[in-house]
């Protein structure tokens, strides 16, 4: 594809601002670690909760959402249910205020909380620390995948996919380098603005190209409908033959079952609360608990709309346009040309470079994120914890710089090596955030997980993670799911059970300042003998409630710009109703009832 030389002095001159951004601020993010990581605390909840959604929106993912969206039509909207897609729900209802009363830098930092600082917690520590750095890792050989595949399709230079990977990750390096959090956070909403436009954009080239019985004429019965029973009942034959086999061969097929298990992994995925990575860093860095549930709530309204608005109208124009030369391509179809194909046959000079600095900023967004979080952990919990703890801010600013640049470096090194966008997002998903669960699940609700407990649930459910695909090859990462799990959940209890319990006063601490409900009882009797007065935690129905409530409350924020684009006006007639209904409850049961910022 070649570049108009207005579009290229537009991509130029985005990349050129925010490298000025990092500079410019860099002075205030370089005071301390607090500062450089957390931005101070200070940074107003609605700005973190946009850069938070900025965040989660990349060029990888979203290629990979206009297949499925092609592929499976609404029914997709269910499929990001496996990452958790609805993670944002839970840290709005109660789990963000629960994170947020540790007061603490980073997710590993934590953990002290919980175990207090003896062997067992040293132990949990290190092992957070790990699965926080080989997971921004993994997402960095991830991103790097993408966005070298991107570059090279819409940048005119005769350069490899490493090669554009390798550039564009360094200039994002430069800026996150410089200004820490304040820069992360600043360039994101330069980045989600330019983002929204984009969508906004794409979104009215499709709708006025393309009508529904356009889209009809292309996609099969039941491709516009949301709900479905136990089979997908999607048949392609005559449309697109090849996606009949892709869609056996991806086990989508019995899809009433695959959503069981999906929603079973989503919800548990929830409960256990956010990965050490971006996610968590953002709800750190808000002032209070209040503002904490708040920004959650902020980054599903901020997300949703425009990242779905873009990928529809992508695939509506793929779809209706671009089908003919899909088909042509046999078994060999590769649905990520649709991108380059909108882009060049629909986009005139001067939006091009737009739409592809908006692109290039949606994987800016996600990876300056990973590497800021992932840095705390090297910078905080490594060096910090165990290597100079009486070091200067200025010095551990300098260790903070050092910790970015080695993540990028070793990020792009495996990165090399990956195979494909897919096997690095399997690796993710399946090999670490499976073996995450069940010690995270525990370590909220059952009181009786100790730090040596949660070590061994985290490395006996990271190691199966990776050796069930070697030893059981025919199980697909979502069959071997439950497996990875039971094996992590026995670990962590039998290795509980047969050690001490954490002391008691680490067990009160924790219990008296978070406030969790769940299994707690002997550790609530104790804190009642010596403070009569503590109230504990009966929010446990009123959270479930309004868990359910918010979810389809999101839910209806994801289908809204589908049912516009593809102009399906009553099933955005009732989305909108339901988006009004589920908002005023959660206005009188959730927001109203959230604690003023001095509880």
């Amino acid at each position: 594809m070649q570049l108009h030389p207005v579009d290229i002095s537009i991509i130029v001159g985005y990349l050129v601002v925010v490298v000025i951004a990092g500079v410019i601020i860099s002075k205030k993010a370089s005071q301390n670690l607090d500062s450089y990581f957390l931005g101070g605390k200070n940074v107003p909840w609605y700005i973190l909760g946009a850069s938070n959604a900025s965040s989660m929106v990349d060029i990888t993912g979203t290629m990979w959402m206009v297949y499925l969206m092609f592929a499976y039509g609404l029914k997709s909207s269910w499929i990001p249910w496996l990452w958790p897609h609805f993670l944002p729900v839970f840290m709005m209802v109660y789990l963000g205020l629960w994170l947020r009363r540790s007061n603490v830098r980073t997710g590993a930092e934590w953990i002290f909380t919980r175990f207090g600082n003896n062997l067992g917690g040293k132990l949990s520590h290190l092992s957070v620390t790990i699965f926080a750095i080989v997971s921004t890792i993994g997402f960095l050989s991830y991103a790097f995948k993408g966005i070298g595949k991107f570059a090279v399709v819409f940048f005119p230079w005769d350069l490899s996919p490493d090669v554009y990977a390798a550039i564009i990750m360094g200039v994002t390096t430069f800026y996150v380098i410089l200004g820490g959090m304040y820069s992360v956070v600043i360039t994101d909403i330069i980045q989600y603005i330019i983002l929204t436009a984009v969508a906004f954009c794409i979104a009215g080239i499709a709708m006025s190209r393309t009508s529904a019985e356009a889209i009809a004429a292309v996609t099969p019965d039941g491709w516009s409908d949301l709900f479905f029973g136990w089979k997908l009942n999607l048949d392609w034959t005559g449309l697109m033959d090849v996606l009949n086999d892709k869609i056996a061969n991806e086990g989508y097929s019995w899809f009433g079952i695959l959503f069981m298990m999906m929603l079973f992994k989503g919800i548990l995925a929830s409960i256990a609360g956010p990965s050490p990575n971006y996610d968590m860093q953002r709800i750190l860095a808000t002032k209070t608990p209040r503002e904490a549930a708040l920004m959650s709530w902020f980054t599903s309204v901020t997300q949703f709309f425009p990242r779905y608005l873009m990928i529809t109208g992508i695939t509506v124009l793929g779809l209706v346009y671009f089908s003919p030369e899909l088909r042509a391509m046999g078994a060999d179809v590769d649905f990520e040309q649709i991108l380059p194909f909108v882009i060049s046959k629909f986009i005139p000079v001067g939006l091009v470079g737009l739409i592809l600095a908006g692109l290039l900023a949606a994987f800016m967004s996600s990876f300056d994120s990973t590497v800021n979080a992932g840095a705390a952990y090297i910078a905080n919990d490594i060096y910090k914890q165990y290597i100079n703890p009486n070091a200067s801010d200025k010095k551990n600013i300098y260790i903070s710089y050092l910790s970015s640049i080695l993540l990028v470096l070793v990020g792009i090194s495996f990165g090399f090596f990956t195979e494909s966008i897919n096997s690095a997002l399997q690796w993710i998903v399946a090999g670490l955030g499976a073996g995450y669960l069940a010690p995270n699940v525990l370590k909220w609700y059952w009181w009786r997980l100790n730090g040596k407990g949660y070590f061994a649930g985290m490395i006996s459910g990271i190691g199966a993670a990776l050796l069930f695909p070697k030893v059981f090859p025919m199980l697909s990462p979502l069959n071997a799911f439950p497996f990875i799990l039971g094996i992590s959940l026995a670990f962590s209890i039998v290795a509980s059970l047969m050690t001490r319990p954490e002391s008691d006063e680490t067990l009160k601490a924790f219990y008296k300042q978070v406030r969790p409900w769940g299994f707690w009882r002997p550790v609530l009797e104790k804190v009642l003998v010596e403070d009569p007065g503590f109230v504990k935690n009966n929010d446990l129905v009123k959270n479930i409630v309004n868990v359910i409530v918010a979810l389809i409350w999101q839910t209806s924020l994801v289908v809204i710009p589908i049912y516009l684009v593809i102009k399906h006006y009553r099933g955005l007639g009732i989305s909108l109703a339901v988006m009004v209904v589920t908002s005023i409850y959660l206005k009188f049961y959730w927001y109203d009832k959230l604690p003023k910022d001095d509880e």
